[in-house]
């Protein structure tokens, strides 16, 4: 992989990780319209710990709020009450599914899922879940003539079972085209979530399960034609452009629809079978040189 290769990736991954358009499927997607070896699975991971960081610091509030009452909720039973506290045991509730399918389906990621007709076939499914979901949320919010305006939930009203639902939407995300945030958020809206309570859970669920798939990864950097160098400058390129995207998406999704995502979704799905049907792509570009 040459430093320019890993410019465009890791720009790629800053943009796309906390969008509902799936960080992995573009990434997948511009190596093969480039011609260039698929980055596989432990360069997304790695990468990923990059756009993560600028989680842990655009959140780093209420993450430090979260832990800490976590830690005083384990020998403090009053504690345990607290929202925050609440909050640490539901992200770690939350993260198992992709934790156990993340192991289980390991091959299968490297694989199998990174096959363009499958990520074509989840671009499309998961943006008409996320138009459904968003149709749902908008109308609840703005009401209608024959229709009150319905109160959705917020993180105040999360419990166990809503918790492992979000997990369960997460561990979707395995599969390239799905979105971790797309899913998540879909999930969230379709039990009664606002935008803004979906989302957020959405990053600070995701902050496990990156953080350890990235570590778990690292011990395949240097093997094929993914190195170090390439993979750490990749990294902070989707630090920063990470943190200016998330800045920006918390803002426009208390005010907008996610309907540009979701007609984007199924544009590109379409745009994907239409050129692999002609054989101007292969479905496998790329993964037999990476």
């Amino acid at each position: 992989m040459s430093w320019f290769e890993s410019f465009v990736l890791g720009l790629v991954q800053g943009l796309t990780e906390f969008l509902p358009i799936s960080s992995s499927a573009h990434l997948r997607l511009t190596a093969a319209f480039a011609g260039w070896h698929d980055p596989g699975a432990a360069f997304t991971a790695i990468s990923q710990i990059g756009t993560e960081a600028a989680v842990l610091i655009y959140f780093r509030k209420d993450i430090a709020r979260i832990v800490s009452a976590w830690f005083r909720s384990l020998t403090d039973k009053e504690m345990r009450g607290d929202h925050d506290a609440q909050m640490g045991w539901l992200v770690i509730v939350g993260s198992i599914p992709i934790g156990v399918l993340g192991i289980t389906l390991k091959d299968q990621i490297e694989g199998p899922f990174r096959d363009l007709r499958l990520i074509a076939t989840t671009l499309i499914v998961m943006g008409v879940v996320l138009g459904i979901a968003d149709r749902l949320a908008a109308r609840d919010e703005d009401g209608g003539k024959h229709r009150a305006v319905r109160e959705r939930k917020t993180l105040k009203d999360l419990g166990i079972r809503d918790g492992l639902i979000y997990g369960v939407c997460q561990a979707m995300a395995l599969v390239p085209g799905v979105s971790r945030s797309g899913a998540t958020i879909s999930g969230g809206l379709l039990m009664g979530y606002t935008r803004e309570s979906a989302a957020r859970y959405s990053f600070l669920l995701a902050i496990p399960a990156v953080l350890a798939s990235g570590a778990y990864e690292l011990k395949d950097v240097g093997e094929g034609h993914v190195s170090w160098g390439p993979t750490i400058f990749a990294t902070v390129v989707a630090f920063f452009v990470g943190y200016a995207v998330i800045a920006w998406f918390m803002k426009f999704i208390t005010t907008k629809s996610f309907m540009p995502f979701v007609i984007y979704r199924v544009a590109l799905g379409i745009l994907l079978f239409i050129l692999i049907s002609a054989g101007v792509l292969s479905p496998h570009a790329g993964e037999s040189a990476g």
